[in-house]
């Protein structure tokens, strides 16, 4: 029996996946093989030695300590998709309200209750409210994903015009982009030519302040901006500062912060971009079919930390977490070879420091004494025996 420790709530149709007769899901269990989680920060939590997966029920893992995961031997999936159609939904939806001052009409509407004669008066004020439409406009994307493709081709149809900027975009998602979207190799295209711009981009060091007074620097005069993705990738001050010269007219963010919260030309929700039952629900599902492909194939798809790898195997699954470092391999087939084991096929796929090897093992039984060998090799972080 496995244990699934749920530290956020799960939709029920996501742990519903799970086999009861194999796994048993609770909140509280101890020494969880995996955990799922949504917005719970585990940076600071101690891992049993039995933790073998942490699942991210959302696309985000800044609450996860990815790398000390990484160096423990603990897969960490996310959910990349799941909640695409939610967040393009909602940037649909914030490219309206950063152009039509809808937010402010209904907040002056809603206090014109109980005065006499308000459809007269709804009339006379609702000059001061007027915004132009976005078809004609340009939306400069950074970031053309799964959300952001979905922005883009949602953008079209509603007859913007469409810029695009992805430096890791597959060849996959460039054939699947509208041909009328115009997608460019230099960012500050994205900054100079358009009058929307939305970012859909992870958060790193390196994205950490994407869009920062230089940037703004760039861009058109009455700039209107959005981010659905991390606060970080926009730099607060900036932008406020920004909007008191006039040079950015509205910032629509899903982040709230001192710095934003109570601006003018500012909106900030508190964080709707995959706050859906849909999207929670689709989060939950993958997140649950990863970990149980994991847990019980070691087959690794949506890591953050380890390579992507499957294999579909005859015999025994040697599946060996470790270091992406020279030689390490031969040590590995060696250790097996040693064993009287025949290696029928064999799958190594790496991803920055870490690598992952599986080994379909036939011919003789892989005993713990070949899998003690197998983690001796320098360099070896963890080792399963899947039967």
């Amino acid at each position: 029996m496995y244990n699934i420790q749920t530290l956020n709530k799960i939709s029920s149709v996501g742990t519903d996946v799970f086999d009861k007769s194999k796994y048993a899901i609770s909140d509280t269990c101890e020494n969880p093989e995996a955990i799922m989680v949504r917005s719970a920060k585990l940076h600071d939590m101690e891992f049993g030695s039995n933790l073998l997966a942490i699942a991210r029920a959302g696309a985000g893992v800044n609450n996860i300590p990815v790398d000390r995961c990484a160096e423990e031997g603990i897969c960490v999936f996310n959910t990349p998709g799941a909640n695409s159609n939610a967040v393009k939904e909602l940037a649909i939806c914030a490219l309206l309200l950063s152009s039509r001052k809808i937010t402010e009409a209904a907040a002056w509407a809603a206090s014109l209750k109980g005065t006499p004669d308000a459809p007269k008066t709804v009339e006379g004020g609702k000059a001061k409210f007027a915004g132009p439409e976005i078809a004609g406009k340009t939306l400069g994307i950074i970031g053309l994903g799964a959300i952001g493709g979905k922005i883009a081709h949602a953008a079209v149809a509603l007859g913007m015009k469409v810029i695009g900027f992805d430096p890791y975009l597959s060849v996959n998602a460039a054939l699947g982009l509208d041909p009328k979207i115009k997608v460019t190799a230099d960012i500050n295209d994205i900054y100079k030519e358009s009058d929307y711009i939305t970012i859909h981009m992870p958060y790193t060091a390196q994205t950490k302040n994407t869009i920062d007074a230089e940037q703004i620097a760039m861009m058109k005069d009455g700039v209107r901006l959005i981010n659905l993705a991390r606060g970080e990738l926009i730099n607060s001050e900036a932008v406020v500062k920004a909007i008191g010269e006039g040079k950015v007219a509205k910032y629509v963010t899903d982040f709230a912060d001192d710095v934003v919260l109570g601006q003018e030309n500012v909106i900030v929700l508190p964080h709707l971009g995959a706050s859906t039952p849909e999207s929670e629900d689709n989060c939950a599902i993958m997140a649950a079919e990863e970990l149980i492909d994991y847990i019980e194939n070691g087959n690794i798809k949506n890591s953050v930390n380890y390579p992507n790898a499957s294999m579909a195997a005859t015999g025994t699954k040697v599946c060996v977490m470790h270091k992406n470092v020279p030689s390490i391999i031969a040590k590995i087939t060696a250790a097996v070879a040693d064993g009287g084991i025949n290696i029928e096929n064999m799958v190594n796929a790496s991803k920055k420091d870490y690598a992952y090897t599986m080994i379909d093992a036939t011919g003789a039984e892989v005993t713990d004494d070949v899998a003690a060998k197998i983690s001796a090799v320098e360099g070896v972080i963890k080792v399963r025996i899947i039967k």
